[in-house]
């Protein structure tokens, strides 16, 4: 078998510092959640390559420089309550997780939020909330989030999403566009909010009531 600890700090330095990754909260937190506890035995030897790995039901794990780019976009001091949209495996739910004491995960495939609770249960991850519903719809009545992390492409800005997070929380989706999806960050200010692009990214569709249609 590879040597995971060494695969991990590799993917730190050459995929995560070198390509622009620069918060040390971030960084160590990708440093220490073990990713090949998150996809199948079939990818595991692949699970600290630099690409999206199949996890099921036609979703993915993302890239890791992807989920540190998120965490890195939302500005995580410690101390706040977030939201995220697409639970998958549950990786990215284990890296928040160490960035904030509270994180509240919706996936809208049942066996994925099974497996996902399974997976964080095993590493002993208490901080997350995984919620099986449609993630395009928020969770209204928790609402407001500091923090709200989308990890599927939504056909424009998520207003219902932009609608629950905090004044002056940041909100990080992926925003279909032409040429290639956009990986945004919305932060709200006021009754308003500015957003700024990260760069181009590939995910699976948003599916729900505000996201497309199955």
């Amino acid at each position: 078998m590879p040597d995971f600890a060494e695969l991990r700090a590799a993917m730190v330095e050459r995929q995560l510092r070198r390509r622009g990754i620069s918060d040390e909260r971030v960084l160590a937190a990708m440093g220490t959640v073990p990713r090949e506890e998150f996809v199948s035995e079939r990818y595991r030897s692949r699970a600290y390559a630099d690409a999206a790995q199949p996890i099921g039901e036609g979703q993915t794990i993302s890239q890791p420089w992807i989920v540190a780019a998120i965490c890195q976009a939302l500005e995580l001091g410690g101390s706040e309550r977030v939201l995220e949209v697409g639970t998958g495996s549950g990786y990215s739910a284990a890296v928040l997780a160490l960035l904030a004491p509270e994180v509240i995960s919706v996936e809208r495939h049942p066996s994925l939020a099974a497996a996902a609770r399974l997976n964080l249960d095993s590493l002993g991850i208490r901080r997350v909330q995984v919620r099986v519903g449609d993630g395009s719809r928020g969770i209204p009545e928790l609402a407001p989030f500091e923090a709200i992390a989308v990890h599927a492409t939504a056909p424009g800005p998520p207003s219902t999403l932009l609608g629950q997070h905090a004044d002056g929380g940041r909100l990080v989706a992926p925003i279909a566009a032409r040429a290639a999806d956009m990986l945004t960050v919305f932060r709200r200010s006021g009754g308003g909010y500015e957003s700024e692009e990260i760069g181009p990214c590939r995910f699976v569709p948003l599916v729900g009531e505000e996201g497309f249609e199955p």
